[in-house]
């Protein structure tokens, strides 16, 4: 695999509330693509890095609700000037419906 391309999982999010998500892993995802192009792919509005190879994973079991500043993909960067590296695991979701989680985190069974 060359070093442009990568596997990167998804986490597709139904639900933040009832911690509803399917993985999809994309192989041969290329780094020097934008955001934009990646999320235009998947059809979601929104992307944060969950999880990179050989780093800390949080406790919250759809994704963290901290460091969006850092962690939220901007769609003007290429995957690769965003943070994104092989294995990375990212998240797709609606934003307003993060929003209104973000803002009483509360979950559903």
């Amino acid at each position: 695999m060359a070093a442009r391309e990568a596997v990167v999982t998804v986490r597709l999010v139904r639900s933040f509330e009832h911690r509803n998500f399917k993985p999809v892993v994309f192989h041969i995802v290329s780094l020097d693509q934008t955001v934009q192009d990646f999320v235009q792919l998947v059809r979601d509005d929104t992307m944060k890095i969950i999880h990179q190879a050989h780093g800390a994973k949080t406790n919250e079991l759809v994704m963290s609700l901290e460091d969006d500043e850092n962690l939220i993909l901007q769609d003007n960067q290429t995957l690769r000037a965003a943070g994104v590296a092989n294995e990375t695991e990212v998240a797709f979701f609606r934003r307003e419906d993060y929003s209104v989680y973000k803002a009483n985190p509360q979950i559903a069974w």
